[in-house]
């Protein structure tokens, strides 16, 4: 048995919707359909999750709403007119739309939660309404009705163990299963939605808990690229890469998994795999427990911007029991988290999300770590750049940072931190914003050339 999740690009249109058919069709594997609310047709174009967000705002700022109803009821009236679908599907649509709109809206954060699920569970009623128009047997299956509980956490759901054991009961089903992706159910009875992106993280969650041979993830790309194809034109597939691997650049700014996507089929060893709707015969890429290193230390680089860093300096830091953990301690009073923290014997640097920042009194967080701590030297920059050079065989390969801090200096880069994780599947650089295009092109010359890739 397979899980097959289809992204929001996917199920934008009834043209979409048909490659989606034909896909699912070609194998007889593939049970449990996830899909996510349908995203933009064109750049310009919202997606029907963020008409969502926008309505129940205004619904509850007591503002007019008609407008963004129509709007949001059209996408799926010209999905269904371009399938040729009967009115029959989009009343049931427009029906289960406007009671969760009309609901009571006194805890607004139930009340949204509520309102943007609305995109996967009615897209899942349509899909499912296609698949029987067309002849494939095939039935909606709501989370709540399947015993998918997660933590009553709005917006950042965690699926709850218990969770496993009931959705097994999906194997039972003779028809395909198509299942909203997005959102669970408190054990009080509330919809609650994973992070955004979340149709990922509940395709994952149905691999593990009917025990799925094989996750597989459609979007509108063929692989994952060993780096951002905006920043590199025509850039490596990558055919297979281990989750650690995609963990790392999931975190430093790949998009096309979200970041906490892989746990479940990670703790079930399921593997995963990327393909592309539009071109489904290419393999795609891979996403494994373990891989053979074919292809040199590197796997891919990613990066990410919005960061800052606190730098703190006092000479024999290292001898002083506690030092990291006052710090720690007074950015928990400021509800600040942080992303890193490289150190040396005198010295310390904590990497922070600039929104961590935004809002604080920056020179009182300066003041209290000077004085509570005796700091020598405080200094905090802002718009910093990480970029993430990731790959496995980095373990097994002398020099690669060599190799990557030359590069970089040759570029005329400068280097404002750097950090390797103790698994040495990852190595960080931190660089001024303006700087990080100019490395990441350095450094994916350097690691995946044809020159390089020869020697």
């Amino acid at each position: 048995m397979k899980v097959v999740k289809f992204g929001g690009s996917s199920l934008a249109t009834g043209s979409q919707l048909e490659k989606v058919l034909e896909i699912v069709k070609e194998d007889a594997t593939r049970r449990i359909v996830v899909v996510s609310a349908p995203g933009k047709r064109y750049e310009e174009d919202m997606k029907v999750t963020d008409l969502l967000i926008a309505c129940g705002e205004k619904k509850l700022a007591g503002e007019e709403i008609g407008n963004l109803i129509d709007t949001i009821l059209e996408r799926y009236v010209n999905i269904a007119k371009e399938l040729d679908l009967s009115n029959e599907i989009i009343a049931k649509i427009e029906e289960d739309l406007l009671d969760v709109l009309n609901a009571d809206n006194t805890n607004k954060n139930a009340y949204l939660e509520a309102v943007k699920a609305c995109g996967e569970d009615n897209n899942a009623k349509l899909v499912a309404h296609f698949f029987n128009a067309k002849g494939v047997e095939a039935v909606y299956v709501n989370p709540k009705d399947a015993g998918l509980i997660v933590s009553d956490d709005p917006g950042n759901a965690q699926v709850l163990p218990a969770s496993y054991d009931r959705l097994y009961s999906l194997r039972e089903y003779k028809p395909i299963v198509v299942f909203p992706g997005f959102f669970g159910y408190s054990e009080k009875g509330d919809v609650i939605t994973f992070s955004r992106s979340g149709s990922d993280i509940t395709g994952a969650i149905l691999a593990n808990g009917v025990k799925a041979e094989l996750y597989e993830n459609f979007t509108d790309v063929d692989a994952v690229y060993s780096v951002n194809p905006s920043i590199v034109s025509s850039p490596k597939e990558i055919k297979e890469l281990t989750y650690r691997e995609m963990r790392e650049l999931s975190y430093a700014g790949f998009s096309v998994f979200h970041a906490e996507a892989l746990i479940p089929a990670y703790r079930a060893g399921i593997p995963v795999n990327v393909k592309n709707t539009n071109n489904p015969g290419v393999p795609g890429t891979r996403i494994v427990a373990s891989r053979n290193n074919t292809n040199g230390p590197v796997i891919g680089i990613a990066n990410d911007k919005g960061f800052c860093s606190i730098y703190i300096s006092k000479y024999l830091m290292n001898r002083e029991v506690g030092f990291a953990r006052r710090i720690l301690s007074i950015l928990e009073e400021f509800q600040i988290s942080y992303e890193h923290m490289p150190s040396g014997i005198d010295d310390l640097t904590i990497i922070l999300r600039e929104e961590q920042l935004a809002g604080k009194n920056e020179q009182e967080i300066i003041g209290r770590i000077k004085e509570e701590l005796q700091a020598e030297e405080i200094v905090v920059e802002h718009n910093l750049a990480l970029i993430m050079v990731v790959g496995e065989g980095m373990r097994h390969n002398v020099g690669t940072t060599a190799r990557a801090t030359k590069t970089l200096a040759d570029a005329g880069v400068n280097i404002e931190m750097i950090n390797q994780g103790s698994s040495e599947v990852s190595m960080m650089f931190g660089v001024k914003e303006p700087m990080a295009k100019k490395a990441v092109k350095a450094l994916y010359e350097e690691f995946f050339s044809q020159k390089s890739l020869q020697n």
